[in-house]
C-alpha cells in the first residue's frame, strides 16, 4: 500500500523539529520504498556477499536518523537522500573490498567503463557527482536515481517530484556532461 505522502511530509517535519516520536511510524511508511532502493543498489551483488538489503536498509536509517538539520522537503527528497545513504555506504564497503560489486552499472556505454573495473567507475561517477552537485543540484539527483538506483523515467520524475519531461531532459544532459568527462584522455 502507497504511503499517504502527505501524512509523509508532516512526519518528516515534526521530525526535522526533534520528535523523536514519530521516527517509528515514519520508518514503517517508507520501509517498502527503502527496500526497493536497497534492492536495486544489490541487483548485480556478487552471490558471496554477506550484506543484504535489509541491512542495509537499517544502515540507512540509522545514518539518516544521526543527521541534524536537513530541511526534508517532502516522500521523495527523503528517499533521494536516502538513495545517496546507501550508495555512499556501499562505496565505503567496496572500497575496503574492490573485488565486491554492489551498485548496478546497465547502462554505461563500453568506452565509458575503458580500463576501469566497475568498482573504479563507481568511485570514479561518485567524485564526479559531488562536481555535478555544484552546476546542477537536480541532475545529480536525476543520476542517483536513474544510474545508481534503475529506476524507470517515471519512477524517478515521481521520486523527485519532477514532470516526466524534465525529468527526461535534466537525465539527458546530466548523463551527457558524466560520460563527457568519463572518457576524456587525461
Amino acid at each position: 500500500m502507497e504511503p499517504d505522502r502527505g501524512e509523509v511530509t508532516q512526519l518528516l517535519r515534526r521530525w526535522r523539529a526533534g520528535d523523536a516520536e514519530v521516527e517509528t511510524r515514519l520508518f514503517e511508511l517508507l520501509l517498502p520504498d527503502l527496500h526497493k532502493i536497497a534492492e536495486r543498489c544489490f541487483r548485480r551483488e556478487s552471490p558471496g556477499n554477506t550484506l543484504q538489503p535489509t541491512a542495509l536498509v537499517n544502515e540507512a536509517f540509522i545514518r539518516l536518523a544521526k543527521s541534524k538539520g536537513v530541511d526534508w522537503q517532502d516522500t521523495g527528497h527523503f528517499l533521494a537522500i536516502s538513495a545517496r545513504v546507501m550508495r555512499r555506504f556501499l562505496i565505503e564497503r567496496a572500497r575496503v573490498r574492490p573485488d565486491i560489486i554492489f551498485l548496478p552499472m546497465d547502462g554505461a556505454p563500453e568506452e565509458v567503463l575503458g580500463t576501469r573495473t566497475p568498482c573504479e567507475l563507481v568511485i570514479a561517477i561518485d567524485e564526479l557527482l559531488n562536481e555535478l552537485e555544484k552546476a546542477s543540484p537536480i541532475q545529480r539527483s536525476v543520476v542517483e536515481v536513474k544510474f545508481f538506483l534503475g529506476l524507470t523515467d517515471q519512477e524517478g520524475a515521481v521520486a523527485l517530484d519532477l514532470t516526466l519531461h524534465t525529468f527526461q531532459r535534466e537525465w539527458s544532459r546530466a548523463r551527457r556532461w558524466l560520460f563527457d568527462r568519463l572518457t576524456r584522455k587525461p
